[in-house]
């Protein structure tokens, strides 16, 4: 039998008060990340989807610190999750740029495709850019959820729900996207 520290790979489905969600890791870090979920057994599911992902539930300190993060990110607070180690062994160069750029946007602050492919030294690949966070293994710490479409629009999201888990993100840092309020109705005359 092992002692907790020399596990070094598992995965942890945990509640919080937005639903289930998923991590895994390896001895080099976290290798994926699931969304809320309404589930237990759907979490699993996912998390299994992937190779590499653990059957052990044997938890190193720094995941114990990652999951209450995670839970209290869920329960509204601002939490900096840049420090987590990510394992992304397998992405591209281009992907690492990307998620490089995305991981230094802080709690509530937001970006377009656009200016992020910019910031990651690739200026102009905003559709690529897209592609990539979509494949984003360990979103919220690869914060994902905070890049826009041009214009202030919602864009797209890849986890489960979609743009509108996307938009309950971004309120939860107090950004709000779209359209602004409808103005004071008018008099009629």
């Amino acid at each position: 039998m092992k002692s907790a520290s020399e596990i070094t790979a598992g995965h942890a489905v945990l509640e919080t008060v937005i639903g289930y969600m998923g991590i895994a890791w390896s001895e080099k870090g976290l290798i994926r990340l699931c969304l809320p979920e309404r589930s237990r057994e759907a979490v699993e599911r996912r998390l299994f989807r992937h190779p590499g992902v653990s059957t052990s539930t044997d938890q190193p300190q720094w995941v114990v610190e990652l999951i209450a993060s995670i839970k209290a990110y869920a329960a509204g607070e601002d939490v900096d999750f840049s420090g987590v180690p990510v394992d992304l062994d397998g992405v591209d160069d281009f992907r690492l740029a990307i998620y490089d750029a995305a991981r230094k946007l802080g709690f509530g602050e937001t970006t377009t495709y656009g200016d992020l492919a910019t910031r990651a030294g690739h200026a102009g690949l905003a559709r690529e850019t897209g592609a990539a966070l979509g494949a984003n293994p360990v979103p919220l710490v690869i914060p994902c959820h905070r890049i826009l479409a041009a214009g202030g629009k919602i864009g797209g999201f890849s986890a489960p729900g979609g743009s509108t888990t996307k938009e309950k993100m971004l309120a939860m840092e107090g950004v709000r996207v779209g359209p602004p309020p409808a103005a004071q109705a008018s008099f009629g005359f």
